[in-house]
């Protein structure tokens, strides 16, 4: 087995309706058997999902991906095989048995790890735009969406008011 020295996100199929004990006992035996250098997290991907019914409305948690657990690990033959020989564990995802890691792309899609994000600016405060084609035009923040990374810029462009929405790379604070 190829020894990977980079943590990477894994994903692991069980027996449906596991998905939570399989977690708990991931974490229990990194616990006890002291591989949180190996094995450093453990997700079971779930949405809240508003179910209707003749009672009214309840919102409920659902697992997005039923029958699978998420584990980010540095693979090597010792955590394959803590892994692989969890109870409810009915393997890897992968050709045979080769476990395949996530992408950084397919990671993020999922939404399993949250970045941390700081913009340096705010609301109210004036930015320059510093790339694309508005690029030297100066304007002032009207919004921020830090989990799409936009911000909504009222620039003043041949002496009109324009609103644009730039990515917040694109803008610096003055």
């Amino acid at each position: 087995m190829p020894v990977d020295s980079v943590p990477r996100w894994y994903v692991i199929h069980t027996y449906s309706g596991y998905e939570n004990k399989v977690a708990g006992n991931i974490n229990k035996i990194v616990e006890n058997r002291g591989l949180s250098d190996m094995i450093f997290d453990v997700k079971v991907p779930t949405e809240k999902v508003v179910e209707v019914s003749g009672t009214g409305e309840k919102e409920i948690e659902r697992k997005k991906f039923p029958s699978y657990v998420l584990v980010k690990m540095i693979m090597n033959d010792e955590s394959w095989h803590v892994i692989r020989n969890t109870t409810g564990v009915t393997g890897f995802v992968g050709p045979g048995s080769r476990p395949v890691p996530l992408s950084d792309k397919e990671v993020e899609k999922l939404g399993v790890e949250v970045r941390i994000v700081q913009i340096e600016f705010d609301v109210g405060d004036s930015v320059k735009i510093i790339d694309g084609p508005l690029s030297g035009f100066t304007g002032i923040v009207e919004a921020i969406s830090p989990d799409k990374m936009k911000a909504t810029v009222s620039a003043s462009l041949f002496g009109r008011e324009t609103k644009v929405e730039l990515n917040v790379s694109q803008v610096k604070p003055l």
